[in-house]
């Protein structure tokens, strides 16, 4: 007769965490394939049918119940003092093979902590003639300045997903130089006004009505605010409105 299967506990972080592996694109296969055996351990079915639901053996689910409810204390202890990026780190631990003998350790938090600090660095500070930072990039800077002794764009690319960091994108954002509504209202209602009084003017007083635009061949701008610069979830804003200094 088999034995008692583990009993699993999840919190609502972990389950979360565990939802965003099972349906990830990019998380590897292993992960993808466990996340869902604790969270349908966790709505107490069966390892044989958790088995047939995802094409494993019985006694594969029961192992990776068994570490999970092992893990389950630790996880919560860090999911209580650590990151979102921690705790997910730690749950695709749990849901990762043994390390073998001769295989390379893991990246310390410390030299992750410096890699996610470098992609939210400009990249001309550290001399690259580039505006927004790739996962090769990063991977080249971290290795020259020692952060690393080797790293691949994939590994990095997976750090600032954990960390929703996206130095790739960016948007346009306002500046308001008007603070006070009403005054801004009255701006606004000038240049309408003025639209919609060109057809009278130029019927009645024969006045042309002339609207501008910039050259577009030409870029001597500057954006009248600083741009912002990313953060966890939140993509770089640039400032919509900008300075002309040449014809």
């Amino acid at each position: 007769m088999p034995g008692s299967a583990a009993r699993i506990l999840i919190t609502e972080r972990q389950q979360k965490v565990l939802q965003d592996i099972a349906h990830s694109r990019t998380a590897p296969l292993h992960l993808t394939q466990r996340a869902p055996i604790i969270l349908l351990a966790f709505e107490r079915t069966d390892n044989q049918d958790i088995a047939a639901e995802i094409d494993l053996n019985r006694n594969s689910v029961g192992v990776w119940r068994r570490r999970w409810a092992a893990a389950w204390d630790r996880l919560t202890i860090i999911e209580c003092t650590g990151t979102h990026a921690d705790l997910r780190r730690a749950i695709e631990a749990v849901l990762s093979d043994e390390p073998r003998p001769g295989n390379p350790g893991k990246f310390t938090p410390e030299q992750i902590t410096q890699i996610l600090a470098l992609a939210c660095e400009p990249p001309s500070k550290s001399g690259r003639p580039i505006t927004h930072w790739t996962g090769h990039e990063l991977a080249d800077e971290a290795q020259k300045r020692g952060i690393v002794e080797s790293i691949s764009a994939t590994q990095v690319n997976r750090y600032l997903n954990e960390a929703k960091l996206q130095p790739h994108r960016s948007r346009y954002w306002l500046n308001a130089k008007e603070k006070d509504p009403q005054k801004f209202q009255e701006k606004v209602q000038a240049v309408c006004d003025c639209y919609l009084e060109a057809p009278r003017l130029y019927e009645k007083e024969d006045t042309h009505t002339v609207s501008t635009d910039e050259m577009t061949g030409i870029q001597a701008l500057e954006r009248i605010a600083g741009t912002l610069p990313m953060q966890p979830g939140r993509v770089e804003r640039r400032e919509f409105e900008y300075e002309r200094h040449a014809r």
